[in-house]
């Protein structure tokens, strides 16, 4: 009879998880780092506008990213402290990150001692997998932000935990009448309906673990529950993608507006592509695509030779399930990253560069995170296969330490070099950071009582540095969406055919649509702001009466390279 509910040891991985999390946490926000990334900015900021804006409600949520990472923000963000440093919006990636740690040591222990209780190899090889999962050091950076990473792993390492207890539950050799297979199977369907709120990756594995799902339901006959509880199951991920695509399609005209709208994905690479040349590497090329996956992936685990001994682990670890035990199939399923990611950068308009690839610089290197779950798990496969091959307890032991020093050496590699995902990030911020603390800056001497016409879809950080409430701030998204292609009586287009009617001050930033409006008008412009590698950004006066910043003609703002113009 196996134990699967909670209990001591895991209440223990749970206590040290959440110790970790937090002096993670804050050894980022000391340096600074917790606002790095731009999509970071957006999510918290996104969340925050649902009621701190002109216009508040559920439709500032968008359309591209899906809504409960921001959901579950809001209640950290109504502290204009937790806002303006990010804290609340790492709250959740947090408790995504523990609640990860605790589904990967259930899903090893469970797997590696199914049907009876764990033994020592069973919880060597849970511990094993728990500590390669809880001290990667990129996820211990990511889960300090706002990115939905931590978040969605947590989802989908337990869709996949009750997933496998529905797979034993069903098996002759369970006999706990105490769990209900039917449960399980409901449960997971909770986890996948959270994933699916979270990322699109969530879609796809929903859809593969219904199939096996359906697969296994038909093949073993169970009576009344059980069939109804494949109904909640399929009714609960099949509701997310429907309830989606009516909310895209009824406030937006297009179901698929998030895939091929004006901001979505593949409308990016369009607008960035150069005629006549593949927008990115993988465009097209399966091969290519999930090679750079791949390769992401070995980044996100160590540096260097390190890199090639994670592929080998997980390979080996892979064929140890296919050839030793049926019972850890299910575990194939951490798997799905690979092909999801491939199928993206090759046809979804979702490119990936790695710093050791052409073209040699950082976009999306943290995706390869997605493939974490899958090197843990294999890793405490190898770890239960090896070690417990050997007879003398000594050879045992030797061969842990050195599983442990392995795991050990190829995080130092890891935190030696920075992680990739911090990296990334500090490369990608480092000129958005300048323009937005010295727009921050000047915003701060206006007036508190000042009202802005802004586009919030670069920028919104500098706003966020200066703590001005976003419902001082008139934006794209203070308009009836589901006016398309644009709604003349809305707050938003009213303001960019006459800023002078409704706001104090516009912000504009050269190509975006405040900038286009102010062109036409003759505006007092009243501070230029140039930082390398951006746009100018600049403030001009709507009013006569309103407030000019006093100051010199033009100073240096830092070492950095932004300059301001008065």
């Amino acid at each position: 009879m196996q134990r699967i509910g909670w209990d001591r040891e895991t209440a223990t991985v749970a206590a040290l998880a959440a110790c970790v999390s937090v002096v993670a946490f804050l050894f980022y926000f000391r340096h600074g780092a917790v606002l790095l990334y731009g999509d970071a900015v957006a999510h918290i900021n996104i969340a925050r506008r649902v009621f701190d804006s002109r216009t508040p409600g559920l439709l500032q949520l968008g359309t591209v990213w899906l809504p409960l990472p921001h959901l579950l923000m809001i209640p950290f963000l109504v502290s204009n402290w937790a806002w303006r440093t990010g804290v609340g919006g790492s709250i959740p990636s947090m408790i995504g990150y523990v609640a990860g740690c605790v589904g990967i040591f259930r899903l090893v222990r469970g797997a590696m001692s199914f049907p009876s209780e764990p033994d020592a190899m069973a919880r060597l090889a849970a511990w094993s997998a728990t500590l390669v999962y809880a001290a990667n050091p990129n996820l211990l950076y990511l889960q300090s932000t706002a990115m939905t990473e931590p978040l969605y792993l947590a989802f989908f390492i337990w869709a996949v935990v009750f997933f496998t207890e529905f797979i034993r539950q069903r098996s002759k050799a369970w006999d706990d009448v105490r769990w209900s297979p039917a449960g399980s199977l409901v449960k997971c369907g909770l986890c996948l309906a959270g994933a699916e709120l979270t990322r699109y990756d969530g879609w796809f594995v929903a859809v593969v673990i219904s199939v096996a799902a359906l697969l296994v339901a038909l093949r073993r006959l169970g009576g009344p529950e059980l069939r109804r509880s494949v109904g909640k199951f399929l009714l609960l991920i099949a509701a997310v993608p429907a309830l989606w695509l009516t909310y895209n399609g009824v406030i937006y005209g297009n179901p698929l507006e998030f895939a091929n709208g004006p901001y979505s994905a593949r409308a990016i690479e369009q607008r960035s592509a150069k005629p006549g040349s593949p927008p990115h590497p993988g465009w097209h090329n399966l091969r290519v695509a999930g090679l750079y996956f791949l390769k992401s992936a070995e980044l996100n685990l160590g540096e260097g030779n390190w890199q090639k001994i994670w592929v080998v682990i997980l390979f080996v670890g892979s064929l140890a399930v296919l050839a030793f035990a049926r019972r850890w199939i299910p575990l194939l399923l951490l798997w799905l990253p690979l092909p999801f990611y491939a199928l993206s950068i090759t046809y979804g308009g979702v490119p990936t560069f790695v710093p050791v690839w052409w073209p040699f610089s950082y976009y999306n290197v943290r995706y390869g995170l997605q493939l974490l779950p899958a090197f843990a798990v294999f890793f405490g496969v190898v770890v239960y296969v090896v070690v417990g091959s050997a007879r003398n307890i000594t050879v045992r032991m030797a061969l842990a330490f050195a599983a442990l020093c392995l795991a050990a050496g190829s995080y130092v590699s890891v935190w030696r070099t920075g992680p990739v995902s911090y990296r990334e990030a500090w490369v990608n911020s480092r000129s958005r950071i300048v323009l937005e603390s010295e727009l921050a800056k000047q915003l701060e001497m206006l007036p508190q009582d000042s009202t802005f016409l802004m586009y919030l879809g670069d920028h919104v950080g500098a706003l966020q540095l200066a703590g001005i409430r976003l419902r001082r701030v008139i934006q794209e998204g203070n308009h009836r969406t589901w006016k398309q292609p644009a709604d003349p009586q809305g707050l938003w287009e009213r303001a960019l055919a006459e800023p002078e009617r409704y706001a104090d001050y516009a912000v504009a930033v050269a190509g975006d649509p405040v900038w286009q409006a102010v062109q036409k008008r003759s505006l007092q412009s009243i501070v230029h702001i140039h930082a390398q590698g951006q746009p100018e950004a600049t403030i001009y006066r709507t009013r006569p009466l309103a407030p000019v910043i006093s100051g010199v003609n033009a100073t240096s703002a830092d070492a950095a390279g932004a300059t301001v113009l008065r």
